[in-house]
């Protein structure tokens, strides 16, 4: 049996059995999308299958550097850090071709922790749309650096004069991956193995910097294989002496590096929802209230979008990132690309997203507010015809400037604690907040050039 072929507990006992695994990877995603995990025994996993098992609340309650949030209700010091339950995923099993004879399963939190859990808030998204008469399908596009680096270079080097994996920019060049086929070929093989298929993957204009686009499927999956992928693209880097970076924007000379999503909604028959022949642009009545949803909402839940304090360094005008909730047909320079096409092709791309947020988060942001669109019949503004960049925008559809303020946009967003319950908004704007007061403690080089000397 092959780990594609595992959909159940049977399926995943048998597997075990069969290949004589001494130990098992489980893994799960925390609050801002990192993989944390463990090998478990034979014995335990097979326990677990049945019955759950207990994993320590902290990944939920603390930030990337392990640094526990002093500002959540959850979990904290308060509640002693506790055992959470959790479940494995049985149909989640994939084969894990850098290490030798064994497979990886994903878990998710149950009980209190699943209202929290990214996981478990973009099922309860996915219900609701289920609940309407809709799935949802969609598929991620990731640009990402690569550096001729490792974790120990890099912090030698404290993050300068970093050695790329190409030295300037060259979009879509056939030499550059033919020149690095070694490096291409590996991810293409590892995403193959690992049931991550990769559609296209190429030099993106930057140096060093690739973009994959990850094969649609339905939401929860394309959240599991968008979030597996930048965590083994990391690995697979990193087994060959390089380092590869999701980091919203890495460097003020280069664009930002994108996480966009395409999206399109069929019936529980399987037909298009968005596809309309005799509208123009074969726009459906379903697909105008769904992109008008997403454009409203897009200010007050862009902590769920953007959610480091990187992610702002990004939407600035002119280096191919959005920079107001602005929609257009086939338009790059906007938040909301609406792709005219046959009833399968007919879909919407999400381009406000970057590398860096949460798939699970962000793809909940993306269908809530478009379900909010349809089930009120909300009416889009003005489609934007030319340079998004150039439009004089209301202030409604004005973006957030700063983590902070997104934060509190969505901590007072009715509209975000109906999708996704007080327990989420509570938890995650009170994160974010603590990304803004950790940031505030930095004292950056430029306030040291500046200061220092003069004042």
């Amino acid at each position: 049996m092959e780990a594609k072929d595992v959909q159940s507990i049977a399926d995943a006992r048998e597997l075990i059995e069969a290949r004589g695994l001494n130990h098992v990877k489980v893994g799960m995603f925390d609050i801002d999308g990192v993989m944390r995990g463990k090998y478990m025994s034979k014995e335990k996993f097979l326990s677990s299958l049945e019955n759950d098992f207990g994993f320590c609340d902290v990944v939920l309650g603390w930030d990337v550097r392990d640094q526990l949030y002093d500002n959540t209700q959850y979990t904290g010091w308060h509640t002693g850090y506790p055992d959470a339950a959790a479940r494995i995923i049985p149909e989640s099993c994939r084969e894990l071709p850098l290490e030798h004879n064994n497979v990886l399963f994903l878990a998710e939190f149950v009980g209190e922790a699943e209202a929290i859990c990214p996981r478990g808030v973009l099922r309860k998204v996915l219900q609701q749309a289920k609940s309407l008469g809709m799935q949802i399908e969609t598929g991620f596009e990731y640009e990402f650096f690569v550096f001729n680096e490792t974790p120990e270079s890099i912090r030698e080097k404290h993050y300068q004069g970093l050695r790329s994996l190409g030295p300037a920019e060259f979009g879509y060049s056939v030499i550059r991956n033919s020149a690095e086929s070694q490096t291409y070929q590996n991810l293409l093989k590892l995403c193959s193995q690992m049931d991550i298929p990769i559609e296209g993957l190429h030099e993106e204009t930057g140096p060093g910097v690739l973009e994959a686009a990850i094969a649609h499927d339905d939401a929860l999956p394309s959240a599991d294989k968008a979030a597996l992928f930048k965590t083994f693209t990391k690995v697979a880097m990193q087994k060959e002496g390089k380092m590869a970076t999701f980091m919203a924007k890495w460097s003020p000379e280069y664009p930002g590096q994108s996480g966009h999503i395409h999206l399109s909604v069929r019936d529980l028959s399987g037909a298009s929802m968005f596809y309309d022949e005799s509208k123009p642009d074969n726009i459906s009545d379903t697909m105008r209230h769904f992109y008008a949803g997403q454009q409203k909402l897009m200010p007050e839940l862009l902590a769920m979008i953007a959610p480091t304090i990187n992610a702002y360094r990004r939407l600035i005008p002119g280096f191919w990132a959005p920079t107001e909730a602005s929609a257009g047909i086939d338009n790059r320079t906007c938040a909301i690309r609406i792709i005219p096409g046959s009833e399968q092709a007919q879909r919407i791309e999400y381009r406000i997203g970057a590398a860096d947020a949460n798939p699970y988060i962000i793809q909940a942001a993306v269908i809530a507010s478009g379900l909010w669109g349809v089930e009120n019949r909300v009416e889009p503004e003005p489609l934007v015809k030319g340079s998004a960049y150039e439009t004089r925008f209301p202030p409604h559809l004005q973006l957030p400037h700063t983590l902070w303020d997104a934060a509190q946009r969505l901590k007072t967003s009715q509209v975000a604690r109906h999708y996704f319950g007080d327990a989420f908004v509570d938890h995650f704007s009170a994160t974010r907040e603590w990304e803004e007061r950790e940031f505030r403690k930095h004292i950056s080089d430029w306030e040291l050039d500046r200061y220092f000397e003069i004042i």
